[in-house]
């Protein structure tokens, strides 16, 4: 079994063999990835050891120190934490070795067509239909929207309805699409905050192969969860220091403009600063738990929590700074590769915090799943559960 020391050993032999100061940025990401130090728990070949999960921070830890390049995990989040470990638990031998590297190298982006306009939060009621033809390639055609990063992707996971006979959680499929075929078509959405940081995807007669179907075919809701659970980690689970993350910036502005202060503004201050530390922690407790295991419905609960502090505290924020916390620093129309809430003002943060109670499964949702799923409350009566999806009312 590898431990920890022998985990620094061999992260001390890439360095070793592959200096950072000498080594270019792509080079020593491959030589990470073919030395099984890039997650230490996936397979060997795979970027892996076979190793604890969270035995990951060993080698971080020495990399960090080292000044070692990272593969930019901001911009590829949703490779990292939404389709490599569905690709993972689901993909083929041949699909784990033609995806992982490229994914985790950040030399192909990725993003996620689940959402439909037609929809909203019920994402089982999707209308993409993908329909197989007689030479093995499906058909697909519909929209989607809200997709981060759909203007800088070359590969989504999708999922579209094969089989519209069945109730709507089943004759779903997961593909995995090219962006770059023909019949994909991204515009952007202008948000509140100026920015185009989400799309809307069109597709029309999108050719996908059989191959490129992740699980079973009319299995794509259950894949579609492992997705769902990951991206509510990956999304509210913080993985910075203390302080980190939104309350940071009005912390700072509490020390550093004590002419703002008042009684009522430190209490409310204070108690939002120790939910944002049990949050913190609750998301370190989380990822030791996916450590031993596959994300669970707590994942929502997380999220839920980074929502409601998000918007609570860029709100204190506007509310401290008083006129200056209401001016804003750019409303250029933008198609930005990244969120970045402390990098812009106290207005973005604002404005761009809205959006935490809608994107990775709206709040609602999510205190469904929680009451159910976490909690062993009775489920709210369903009309639809037995019914043919042709057949419900839209």
């Amino acid at each position: 079994m590898t431990d920890a020391d022998d985990l620094r050993a061999r992260t001390r032999a890439l360095l070793a063999e592959h200096p950072p100061a000498t080594t270019s940025k792509a080079g020593f990401l491959a030589a990470r990835f073919d030395a099984g130090l890039a997650w230490v728990h996936y397979p060997e070949g795979l970027g892996g050891l076979g190793a604890a999960r969270s035995l990951q921070s060993v080698v971080d830890a020495e990399l960090a120190a080292a000044g070692a390049p990272d593969n930019d995990p901001r911009r590829i989040g949703i490779g990292l934490g939404m389709a490599a470990p569905t690709i993972l638990a689901y993909g083929t031998e041949e699909q784990k070795r033609r995806f992982l590297r490229p994914l985790w190298l950040g030399e192909e982006v990725w993003c996620q067509l689940f959402s439909e306009p037609g929809a909203g939060s019920d994402l089982a009621a999707l209308s993409t239909r993908a329909v197989l033809g007689d030479d093995g390639v499906w058909t697909v055609t519909g929209q989607k929207v809200w997709t981060s990063s759909a203007h800088l992707a070359r590969w989504a996971i999708l999922i579209a309805r094969t089989d519209p006979a069945q109730p709507k959680h089943r004759g779903i499929t997961y593909f995995l699409c090219d962006m770059t075929d023909p019949g994909v078509e991204v515009r952007p959405l202008r948000q509140i905050t100026g920015e185009a940081e989400f799309n809307e995807v069109f597709l029309t007669g999108v050719r996908i192969p059989d191959s490129h179907r992740l699980g079973d075919a009319g299995d794509g809701w259950q894949v579609a969860r492992t997705t769902l659970m990951n991206e509510r980690v990956s999304i509210g689970g913080s993985t910075g220091g203390r302080e980190s993350g939104m309350i940071a910036p009005l912390a700072r502005a509490w020390r550093e403009r004590p002419e703002l202060r008042t009684h009522a503004l430190h209490q409310r201050l204070v108690t939002l600063w120790v939910e944002a530390e049990v949050a913190r922690l609750t998301g370190e407790r989380l990822r030791q738990q996916l450590a031993v295991g596959q994300p669970g419905p707590e994942g929502s609960g997380l999220k839920l929590s980074f929502a409601r502090l998000n918007q609570q505290i860029s709100g204190l924020e506007v509310e401290l700074l008083g006129e200056e916390g209401l001016l804003y620093d750019d409303w250029t129309m933008r198609r930005p590769e990244l969120v970045n809430f402390t990098g812009r003002g106290p207005g973005y943060r604002y404005l761009r915090s809205k959006g935490n109670s809608i994107e990775g499964g709206t709040s609602e949702v999510l205190l469904n799943i929680v009451a159910e799923r976490v909690l062993g409350l009775p489920t709210e009566p369903r009309t639809d559960k037995d019914v043919a999806w042709k057949d419900l009312a839209r």
